[in-house]
């Protein structure tokens, strides 16, 4: 799947850039890469949350579903910046990207409140 996401504002630290490509990335069902539409040298891994994150449950306002033009759960996708780090792969759970499946439309929301984690170790699949 090859998807454009256009976030209503710059991700942080990525700014002008809005427009963004959404690769899947080949062997590793769940996690995409993420490059500028405008620039291919910028560019960030994300992973799907509900497959590999399955506890994870923002609270999100409805006034993050407006910013993406949804009005539920059920219309959102939830993706997480992943990095790797010495000891494997770490996640972003306080500021993850909500995005309409319908539209493409996507916000990274900060999460200001919550107690979830900057780096976020994965766990080991069995």
């Amino acid at each position: 799947m090859t998807a454009t996401l256009t976030f209503v504002a710059p991700p942080p630290g990525l700014a002008p850039h809005v427009e963004f490509a959404l690769d899947d990335v080949e062997g590793a069902p769940g996690l995409h890469a993420l490059r500028a539409a405008t620039d291919a040298s910028i560019r960030l891994f994300v992973v799907e949350a509900s497959l590999y994150v399955p506890d994870y449950a923002p609270a999100f306002t409805e006034e993050h579903f407006s910013d993406v033009g949804a009005t539920s759960d059920a219309e959102a996708e939830v993706l997480v910046v992943t990095t790797l780090d010495d000891d494997g792969p770490v996640v972003n759970l306080l500021a993850p990207v909500l995005v309409n499946k319908g539209t493409g439309a996507a916000s990274q929301v900060i999460l200001d409140g919550s107690d979830w984690p900057l780096r976020a170790r994965l766990a080991k699949s069995a």
